[in-house]
């Protein structure tokens, strides 16, 4: 089965974030696409089988499948679109998170996703001590958002990562209001097998309402300032985010299942 690695947000290999993505012809059992995703041992491996004029799109990190993943998106969707059906500009996915819409426009992919409803919650001792550090806000959504006072407590973050299983919330967001960028962020996901995913649409789809909501502005540009690091383009609208973002193939490869 052929499979290709996509470093999505970026514009040259070893940026961003990269994705396996399988597009295949008709389904592999969970079981096996999680032994997949295992094997490959990146933040996400993507699976995607064509049905009618939508990509059924599934997303699996080495520690499960979860319910949305941004980078996977926008990485299939590149992959779709350079090998698969070349001519396409406007591909469609029916996912865990409902129907889902990427746009080529020229060599940039704009993903139309839901946004998180966030509850503010308490800043504790205990998420402090997970942390680090200790955040002036936090919020949860799928995944708990901790809001920095400067951005130096972002490019800093240093979590430790077996409390950071004990907090709630999938996976945990390092935010802070940029001085290059309108917004920085770093995503530390212990409870899916990853230490720190390097660019994190859908923790994106929590940290652009809070930013939009507390900057009064509905487009910015967004920074995952983890070592390899990645640029969002992004809008928010309504209760759906727009996340824009550049992709380049890695390899092409072939499974052999």
């Amino acid at each position: 089965m052929k499979y290709y690695v996509v470093d999505a947000f970026a514009k040259q290999i070893f940026e961003g974030n990269p994705a396996a993505v399988c597009i295949m012809e008709k389904w592999l059992s969970a079981d096996l696409m999680q032994k997949i995703a295992m094997e490959n041992n990146l933040s996400e491996t993507a699976f995607a089988v064509k049905e009618g004029n939508r990509y059924h799109l599934r997303w699996f990190t080495p520690g499960g499948e979860i319910d949305l993943c941004g980078h996977a998106t926008l990485a299939t969707a590149y992959a779709i679109a350079n090998f698969v059906e070349t001519n396409i500009s406007s591909i469609h996915f029916t996912t865990l998170s409902g129907q889902l819409v990427v746009t080529k426009k020229g060599e940039l992919y704009e993903m139309d996703f839901p946004s998180y409803k966030l509850q503010q919650v308490p800043v504790t001792d205990v998420i402090a001590e997970a942390l680090n550090v200790r955040p002036i806000e936090a919020y949860l959504g799928r995944d708990l958002l901790c809001i920095m006072e400067d951005e130096s407590q972002v490019f800093g973050a240093n979590p430790n990562l077996d409390k950071v299983k004990e907090l709630d919330g999938l996976l945990v967001h390092f935010s802070a209001k940029g001085t290059e960028y309108d917004c920085v962020s770093r995503t530390f996901a212990p409870k899916c097998g990853i230490s720190e995913d390097p660019v994190c649409g859908s923790g994106h789809c929590h940290i652009i309402p809070f930013w939009a909501n507390r900057l009064g502005k509905t487009a910015l540009v967004a920074r995952q300032a983890s070592p390899r690091g990645g640029t969002l383009y992004c809008r928010q609208e309504g209760d759906r985010v727009s996340l824009g973002g550049y992709a380049t193939l890695y390899s092409v490869g072939d499974i052999r299942i």
